[in-house]
């Protein structure tokens, strides 16, 4: 059976109760001296959860195991949405067209990838957007947000094309707002349920990892 990536979201009342957040891989050498060199092995940070923390009954325990037959483990990859960090502003307010910069027109350029700024002016960090919520993405050129009659967006990607109609013009600045999903799998092919444990208030290990589809 070929992998894939399987474009249907984790339980989101079970995922609500997921612990994690990213994670990076940075090479310490200490020199002689004492001091030391630091370099980052990862372009972009890799998020992973315990899913198993969200499970609060039989019933979501039930779920996830379907869940999990269903993608056959870290076989298929899946939309899972991070508790912390799933919109374009902070978490208390809702997505606007003028959110986050996608790049700058170039008066033929129709095409912007989504992407989320973290940090300052001194070393931000942009991550790429690839799962946005379907219906939830809003652009802007210049500050005027385009019609969703002029906008092809790519749920899968997250690559918004504009039409030809509202070409950004030479300098303009795109911007967008949105929702969105992370991609992930598990990161086990195997789930051990204890019920009397979970009964008497353990909770599985429910290992999840981001991935790039």
């Amino acid at each position: 059976m070929p992998t894939a990536f399987h474009e249907v979201r984790f339980p989101i009342g079970v995922a609500f109760g997921a612990v994690g957040g990213p994670e990076r891989r940075t090479e310490i050498v200490v020199l002689g001296s004492g001091r030391e060199e630091r370099n980052s092995r990862w372009a972009h940070a890799r998020r992973r959860f315990n899913a198993g923390t969200g499970i609060r009954s039989l019933d979501d325990l039930a779920t996830v195991i379907d869940f999990f037959e269903e993608r056959r483990g870290r076989l298929h990859g899946f939309r899972f949405r991070d508790p912390t960090d799933f919109k374009s502003c902070l978490p208390s307010g809702e997505p606007g067209p003028e959110d986050q910069v996608l790049g700058t027109g170039d008066g033929e350029r129709r095409a912007f990838a989504l992407r989320k700024r973290y940090g300052g002016s001194h070393a931000p960090y942009w991550r790429p957007i690839e799962k946005p919520l379907e219906g939830s993405v809003r652009v802007s050129v210049d500050g005027e947000e385009i019609g969703a009659g002029h906008l092809d967006i790519d749920a899968t990607t997250g690559v918004v094309t504009m039409s030809a109609a509202k070409t950004p013009a030479e300098g303009a600045v795109v911007t967008a707002g949105f929702r969105f999903d992370c991609p992930v799998r598990f990161d086990t092919d195997r789930l051990e349920i204890d019920l009397a444990a979970f009964e008497a208030g353990a909770v599985p290990v429910v290992p999840i990892v981001e991935i790039r589809p």
